[in-house]
């Protein structure tokens, strides 16, 4: 695999983290009906997460700090506090205000994801913070910068992926929040280069919205 060109190895890696992170597993594995469901997909998401950072160091043989895992600063922490407390007050805004204008709701979604286990809520919350940052910011964010040498790809491709999605489980009326999640989460990603940051500031939107 060592022999593979680098460009191989970017399609697979990227085919990898933003080909099986975008595909519907909650919606194919029916996540909410049971307990196993909710396991099994949990399983999956953290398998992709495995198998990417194997990938990094078996066949790209890079660092993990080559994807943003770098030991966070006193910056990145209060950068990953204050993003997340302003993704916090822009979701407030979107569900209290931007979404009724538009007559879109979210009521059904909501009321099942609450319905489930509070210890699943909470495994999720991380699971989502880990996955969904390594997949869609850390991993694809940094190869396809350098590969492009454009930050603009690097910023919006997988910013699209990251949101539709979500589509699959929420509907297209999600869009709109996780198009906003995503934005300010890729923001930071670009501002700090640090997935810890990252992951802290999804798991404290996350949290507080699922499990409050």
């Amino acid at each position: 695999m060592k022999a593979l060109p680098d460009r191989i190895k970017l399609w697979i890696g990227l085919a990898l983290s933003l080909g099986l992170g975008s595909l519907p597993f909650p919606v194919w594995d029916h996540e909410l009906i049971d307990v196993t469901h909710m396991l099994g997909n949990e399983l999956i998401y953290w398998a992709l997460v495995a198998m990417t950072l194997i990938y990094v160091i078996g066949v790209e043989c890079r660092p993990l700090a080559s994807i943003g895992f770098r030991r966070p600063t006193f910056a990145d922490v209060a950068a990953g506090l204050a993003v997340g407390i302003a993704t916090l007050a822009g979701l407030w805004l979107l569900y209290a205000v931007v979404l009724p204008a538009l007559h879109l709701s979210e009521e059904q979604q909501v009321e099942q994801l609450r319905a489930a286990p509070t210890w699943w809520l909470a495994a999720s919350v991380v699971r989502a913070g880990v996955s969904e940052e390594v997949l869609f910011r850390g991993y694809p964010i940094e190869r396809l910068q350098a590969w492009t040498r454009r930050r603009s790809i690097a910023f919006g491709v997988p910013l699209v992926l990251f949101t539709l999605a979500h589509v699959g489980p929420w509907g297209w009326a999600h869009l709109i929040v996780a198009g906003f999640g995503g934005l300010t989460l890729t923001v930071l990603y670009l501002w700090r280069r640090n997935l810890w940051a990252n992951i802290l500031a999804h798991c404290l939107v996350d949290g507080i919205a699922v499990l409050s």
